[in-house]
């Protein structure tokens, strides 16, 4: 049951996923924006409520931007996300099109709210996504039946329009709510191929919530109870002998595999030395206005960040002559810095 990328499974885990734990997929988190509020929202306050386009680490203000992410990055698909994609409709579809126009054998899955859905919106979303992933209202608030019913009547229609085995659920992992959890997948295991519970962990934005119902374990930012809480729905399941691929991704997933991954697959800039992390050490010149006039061989200018970047070799020979700084940071577009410093 427990995979080799510290997370846990029944009956394998969905296409996208499979991507994901490679860290082959973009993340194109397509506005802030959401038709709902939920109380355990993850969001950081810098995307919450706001309507910005992001790709990865880049803000987006154009398609070409959310492209070239997605091909120094290395992508083989992307997971569009929110926000509610549903309330910036037109421009979740240009998105998706340009992706899969630009790109060959491009996977793209896509997480929704179920507020908003219809199925006129998930017929034009199925020319160009591949697997939808529902976030159903049930942890949200309290639902009545005739609600109840209205949720699985929406994941239904999705099911025929992208096939059962390409609709699923995806759900943060609520101690006290498993039971519920539980059940609503019992009602909706017909209509769906997959089943993703994610470990409860701590933001920005729901950190007042989170401190002051829940213990944290010791890393700082996962709540106590919450993996347990999804391994007993994984068992509960085996019992009832489903066929569904049930995936319980904890925080150590994310963090340690499918985030790391992510950082290899990005490209970088040449004479970088790439750490196990996924972080890479250059030795370079930065200046402040005037660009050093340097002739000799194995340099890369790296004129946005003004900085010239050294082979090793290079490094030495000028040594004597320039302040030479290491500096290891993440291969992504912000470039954010672990360690930077002068060398001797």
């Amino acid at each position: 049951m427990k995979t080799n990328f510290d997370s846990y499974c029944l009956n394998g885990i969905a296409k996208g996923c499979k991507y994901c734990i490679k860290g082959e997929k973009l993340v194109l988190f397509i506005t802030g924006i959401c038709s709902r509020n939920c109380y355990y929202c993850s969001l950081s306050n810098k995307r919450k409520n706001k309507d910005i386009i992001w790709a990865n680490e880049r803000e987006c203000k154009s398609i070409k931007d959310a492209i070239e992410e997605a091909r120094e990055s290395n992508a083989k698909g992307a997971g569009i996300t929110g926000g509610d994609p549903l309330l910036k409709f037109e421009r979740t579809l240009k998105y998706a099109k340009a992706l899969k126009s630009n790109f060959k054998n491009f996977h793209i899955h896509i997480y929704l709210p179920t507020k908003l859905v219809t199925k006129d919106k998930l017929k034009k979303l199925s020319k160009y996504i591949d697997e939808a992933r529902f976030h159903p209202a049930i942890l949200a608030k309290n639902l009545s039946k005739k609600e109840t019913n209205e949720e699985i009547e929406k994941i239904k229609q999705a099911s025929l329009i992208f096939g059962k085995e390409n609709t699923g659920i995806e759900l943060p992992i609520i101690p006290e709510k498993k039971k519920q959890i539980f059940d609503f997948i019992l009602k909706i295991k017909n209509f769906i191929g997959f089943v993703n519970l994610n470990e409860l962990e701590l933001s920005d934005t729901n950190f007042n919530l989170i401190v002051n119902k829940y213990k944290l374990k010791e890393n700082g930012y996962v709540v106590v109870g919450s993996k347990e809480a999804g391994l007993w729905i994984l068992n509960q399941l085996s019992k009832n002998k489903t066929n569904l691929k049930v995936h319980l991704c904890t925080a150590d997933t994310k963090n340690w595999h499918q985030y790391k991954n992510r950082l290899k697959q990005h490209s970088i800039f040449p004479f970088g030395k790439r750490t196990k992390d996924g972080t890479v050490k250059y030795f370079a010149i930065y200046y402040k206005n005037k660009q050093p006039n340097i002739t000799i061989k194995q340099v890369y200018l790296d004129k946005p960040r003004k900085r010239i970047i050294l082979s090793e070799k290079a490094a030495k020979s000028l040594l004597n002559k320039y302040k030479i700084e290491f500096v290891e940071e993440y291969p992504t577009y912000d470039h954010l810095e672990v360690e930077r410093g002068p060398i001797c």
